[in-house]
């Protein structure tokens, strides 16, 4: 994985790009429409300037372009013509809540044998 202008350590785990589809999947399921320059800023960090006062610096919009393609083949994601960026999609909404309440079944399940 290319890390952003700010990375020193690229991440090496192997299933990265799936922690962040599925971090743009929640995000454009939390809001109307969402382009890459607004995923770019998300998931942007604090530039280390040595001395001088960090600043926030973007991220790489290739990796937050690609997982958008990626979702956009699922079909969880879909171009908005009126308004520009992606939207979620009927079907991936459904998705993403049968996912959450997945997700809620188990915890609950690990706080009742604790």
């Amino acid at each position: 994985m290319a890390g952003g202008i700010s990375v020193r350590d690229v991440d090496a785990s192997e299933d990265w790009f799936y922690v962040r589809a599925a971090a743009v999947a929640r995000h454009v399921y939390m809001r109307k429409t969402v382009g890459v320059g607004r995923l770019r800023k998300t998931h942007g960090t604090a530039k280390n300037r040595g001395v001088r006062p960090s600043h926030h610096v973007d991220a790489s919009g290739s990796v937050d372009r690609k997982v958008l393609q990626a979702l956009e083949k699922l079909g969880v994601v879909e171009q908005d013509e009126e308004k520009g960026g992606r939207r979620i999609t009927q079907s991936g909404q459904r998705d993403l809540d049968r996912i959450a309440q997945t997700c809620a079944e188990a915890e609950e399940e690990d706080e009742d044998e604790e």
